[in-house]
């Protein structure tokens, strides 16, 4: 597989969420703590309108368990990521996807099961502990500023992919494309070299 461009442009999207996530503590804690974040915003995502009636469609009524599956913003939402993934790469993008749509369904039945009132309250409690958590991560180990800070869509969409990408590269040594690893340290050498002298430069003016 060669490398793609522009919006599906896997090389730069990785160096620029790696350049924020180079300390192996903070990447752990995002690696726990990422996907948690995107089921539980799936559960309440739960809660809003259907887009599609699956009542026109019999195969579709087979599929939702009685009603639980629900195809709204959050069937919606979590294609979106899928189909994202899936187009910047096949392999990993596959399984990112199946991931995605995974914790459609994992939420959904959460969301059925404790209904509205409960939901919110467990998913505004999971998400204040997952991301304090990944705060934590930036300040005391990676001493960097999350990188949603500086590019709020790219962090948020790149997130779930590359902790996925960090375990697949990590134990089982896979690459999108040869020469994808050594790219990507290379962007992740000089961003960092570039961060480091902006702050040198802060400190002596």
């Amino acid at each position: 597989m060669s490398r793609r461009t522009g919006l599906f442009d896997l090389e730069n999207h990785f160096a620029f969420y790696g350049a924020y996530h180079n300390n192996p503590i903070n990447v752990l804690i995002h690696i726990l703590f990422v996907w948690p974040i995107f089921l539980t915003a799936l559960v309440l995502f739960y809660f809003t309108p259907s887009i599609l009636d699956p009542s026109r469609f019999g195969f579709l009524q087979s599929l939702t368990f009685d009603g639980v599956l629900r195809f709204n913003f959050g069937f919606l939402f979590a294609s979106v990521y899928a189909l994202f993934y899936f187009a910047m790469d096949k392999k990993a993008g596959s399984l990112a996807a199946v991931m995605c749509f995974a914790c459609w369904v994992g939420s959904s039945f959460i969301g059925a099961r404790l209904g509205y009132s409960l939901a919110w309250k467990v998913v505004l409690a999971s998400q204040l502990f997952c991301w304090i958590g990944q705060f934590i991560g930036h300040g005391l180990f990676e001493k960097r500023a999350p990188a949603l800070l500086d590019n709020l869509v790219q962090a948020f969409l790149m997130a779930p992919f590359f902790v996925l990408l960090e375990i697949l590269q990590s134990v089982f040594g896979y690459e999108p494309y040869p020469g994808f690893e050594a790219a990507v340290k290379g962007k992740i050498a000089n961003d960092l070299r570039e961060w480091r002298e902006k702050k040198q430069k802060k400190k002596i003016t």
